[in-house]
């Protein structure tokens, strides 16, 4: 049986052009055993209408305050019956009245009634969602213990390409899954995570770089905003797509990842980095591609900020978690950086073995802690050895 068998489940859809994934968002609901109560915003029944909502959910709809329904106070007994409320598309607009606790229709009410968690997918305009108002009014939702579904980027209805669009319906139903599957143990608590490795530019053309893939760091990630975690997921290039329900900082060298990273640490709880860093940059970068000559290319390497060692030297109430890839002597390199960064934890493993490391789903692991434990791990997924380590983390922070 799916986990959201006969869970209530209350819908509300705004008006916004997305309003149309909704209607699969109720129908993959319903065939996992569902019951989908849908809350439309007047202006959300310019875009669907109520009746193909009725049909696919097989619940009466809700969009009129004031209309005769099988409810007696209608927004009270929705709020009641509701296991989570669910708000795909969430406009600017609902994201502003929740924040100020306005409740001028039925799904604003409904809203403020309820007792039940909240979940926002917003969807909107990129301008419109990264104005600084839209989010002081997702932090303030944040704050209060709604969880927020990040938008996914790419070309908007507006013809702009940018950071705004409604996640697939399967990711959104994913995630409801999971938030009854596994208690949200997480919510309220920043996870910072590095993943990928940082490219060091020679020229236009060439760079320094390394194998890493970022696999592991995402699936820290993804983890973690299973969880209930507000993730901030800072990464170097990579294939991967990044996981619904994370904040994505995309960066370059590791320089860039020393700013952002420095950026958000403060607000943050615990810090899992993942990320390979790359120690050394050339000291200077040609402005033209730099062509083949007879002899000897000398490059001049100057070092790169050790970003782990400073947020050991910053960290105040933060958690952190660091790695150690190495090919030789990894328990020694291991414990050795424990010490000298000043981390909780250190995640060692040699990359040299079959299977484990760069570019592959499985690795094996030593974890050390700064209590002098000990604990070795067999070749697993990565996204299994990701619940181990954040087990880890939320036992440290039960007990600060």
């Amino acid at each position: 049986m799916n986990v959201l068998a006969d869970r209530h489940i209350v819908l509300g859809v705004t008006g916004g052009i997305a309003a149309y994934k909704a209607v699969e968002i109720t129908s993959r609901l319903k065939k996992l055993g569902a019951h989908v109560h849908v809350v439309m915003t007047k202006e959300a029944t310019a875009f669907v209408t109520e009746r193909l909502f009725q049909e696919i959910s097989g619940e009466a709809v809700v969009a009129d305050m004031w209309a005769k329904t099988a409810f007696h106070v209608e927004h009270i007994a929705l709020a009641r019956l509701a296991d989570v409320m669910l708000i795909a598309p969430a406009t600017a607009n609902i994201l502003a009245k929740a924040a100020a606790g306005i409740a001028d229709d039925m799904l604003s009410t409904t809203i403020l009634a309820t007792t039940a968690p909240v979940v926002y997918a917003p969807a909107m305009n990129t301008n419109m969602y990264e104005n600084p108002v839209t989010q002081e009014n997702i932090e303030r939702l944040k704050a209060r213990g709604a969880q927020i579904i990040e938008p996914a980027t790419g070309v908007l209805a507006c013809g702009v390409e940018g950071k705004g669009r409604l996640p697939e319906p399967t990711a959104i139903v994913a995630v409801l899954e999971n938030f009854f599957r596994k208690k949200q143990t997480l919510a309220g608590k920043k996870i910072l995570v590095t993943a990928g490795g940082t490219v060091e530019p020679l020229d236009p053309v060439r760079y320094l770089g390394n194998r890493s893939t970022g696999r592991m760091g995402y699936a820290v990630a993804e983890a973690a905003a299973l969880r209930g975690a507000d993730v901030v997921l800072v990464s170097g290039p990579t294939a991967l797509q990044v996981p619904t329900g994370v904040r994505h900082i995309p960066v370059e060298s590791a320089r860039d990842m020393h700013d952002a990273v420095l950026k958000e640490f403060e607000s943050a709880d615990a810090v899992v980095k993942a990320a390979a860093v790359a120690d050394y940059r050339p000291a200077h970068v040609a402005v033209d591609k730099i062509k083949k000559k007879d002899g000897e290319l000398q490059l001049t390497l100057v070092r790169n900020p050790d970003i782990l060692k400073e947020l050991g030297e910053k960290k105040q109430h933060q958690i952190l978690m660091g790695f150690a890839a190495e090919t030789q002597n990894v328990e020694a390199y291991a414990k050795g950086k424990l010490e000298k960064k000043n981390l909780d934890f250190i995640v060692a493993n040699d990359v040299s073995k079959k299977d484990a490391g760069f570019a592959v789903d499985t690795n094996c692991i030593i974890v050390f802690s700064r209590e002098g434990s000990k604990e070795s791990y067999p070749l697993m997924k990565k996204r299994e050895l990701a619940d181990i380590l954040l087990d880890k983390i939320e036992e440290k922070l039960s007990v600060r």
